[in-house]
């Protein structure tokens, strides 16, 4: 059993995710930014902690994460507010990064997008510019960091029911890039005990191979 902690455990793919870890026997501990939201996240087996990390200083999240094996990034501000979305998607993120080297949680797992990074072609008059860039940014300085990391980037998301069945690294993903949130969900809780998957960027879409099996093909 390992203890996990989710920010941005009110999400829709965190909601799913700290339940498939709850029900594989983890201590799951979900950081939620509004105290409304703590019974959802509580019906789902993890333990609600009140935490705005978008106000919170480095050392008040690494405070947060004494005593977890690993840390998975779901928060988000949402768009709209291109300001938010920096605070939030780039700035909180990279505190996040920080306190989780400071506290010794080696293991992280970014939920990012496919397609993000520096080249992620988003023009700057586009709304989605602003996430794009910050996903870029947190991306990368996670990259930079010695956590034991893994950056997952899920195609267009949906609320289709989880197939657990995947296509890792898309060759043609315009064809289409579909990923429905429960199979988010399963690869996140997945990579959590695959140590193979340590150091990898992995973009994927809904497909037709099993979870594991497609995280770990050569």
């Amino acid at each position: 059993m390992s203890r996990i902690a989710i920010i941005g455990g009110h999400g829709k793919v965190a909601l799913q995710l700290s339940r498939i870890l709850s029900n594989e026997g983890h201590e799951v501990t979900s950081f939620v930014r509004n105290p409304e939201h703590a019974p959802e996240v509580a019906a789902t087996g993890a333990a609600p902690v009140i935490l705005d990390v978008e106000q919170s200083t480095t050392a008040e999240i690494a405070s947060a994460l004494n005593g977890h094996d690993a840390v998975v990034w779901s928060a988000g501000a949402g768009g709209g507010d291109p300001d938010r979305t920096y605070a939030v998607d780039r700035d909180a993120a990279i505190r996040s990064m920080d306190a989780a080297a400071q506290q010794g949680v080696a293991r992280y797992v970014m939920v990012s997008y496919l397609g993000a990074g520096p080249g992620h072609g988003v023009p700057e008059d586009n709304s989605f510019y602003a996430y794009a860039e910050a996903k870029a940014a947190a991306d990368e300085y996670l990259r930079g960091t010695d956590l034991d990391w893994t950056i997952l980037g899920p195609g267009a998301l949906t609320g289709n029911p989880g197939s657990a069945l995947i296509e890792v690294d898309p060759l043609d993903p315009g064809t289409g890039t579909a990923t429905s949130r429960a199979n988010v969900a399963l690869v996140a809780a997945a990579v959590l005990e695959l140590p193979e998957t340590i150091g990898r960027t992995i973009e994927f879409r809904d497909g037709n191979v099993a979870v594991v099996e497609a995280l770990t093909a050569s």
